[in-house]
């Protein structure tokens, strides 16, 4: 890392609820709102924004750890935001306050954790994993 995050740093995604992001309610599709997944998946998009102004280039992030409350529902065409905030840094790995909004609602809470690696190592554990999936 070029250097160490600061506490309180904090990374943003805003979308658009999306049935691609959604999930019906019932089985009806009437009632589709954000699905749980989602939701963590923009939270984690925040918490890679808040961290990568430190990353070196052969640098990337890994999600860790994941504990988040998903509050309230949000319907299709709501804009949510997403904000992740450094609470913790030891060595690399990376703590986050998240918490996401729908303009009405808090609709999450929790923490997130994610650990830098070189993206070389990676890349080289990941590609080792799909060659051995072939060879059986």
């Amino acid at each position: 890392m070029k250097n160490k995050p600061k506490i309180g740093a904090t990374g943003q995604t805003t979308f658009t609820v999306r049935p691609e992001h959604s999930i019906d309610v019932l089985d009806d599709s009437r009632l589709a709102v954000l699905s749980t997944p989602s939701l963590i998946w923009f939270l984690e998009h925040a918490a890679r924004a808040a961290l990568t102004p430190v990353l070196e280039p052969n640098e990337t992030s890994v999600g860790t750890r994941v504990d988040v409350q998903h509050l309230a529902a949000t319907p299709l065409d709501f804009e949510v935001t997403c904000v992740a905030r450094v609470i913790h840094f030891d060595g690399l790995s990376v703590t986050f306050q998240v918490h996401a909004t729908d303009g009405q609602d808090t609709i999450a809470r929790g923490v997130h954790q994610r650990r830098v690696v070189p993206i070389a190592r990676l890349a080289r554990r990941v590609r080792k994993k799909k060659e051995a999936r072939k060879s059986k």
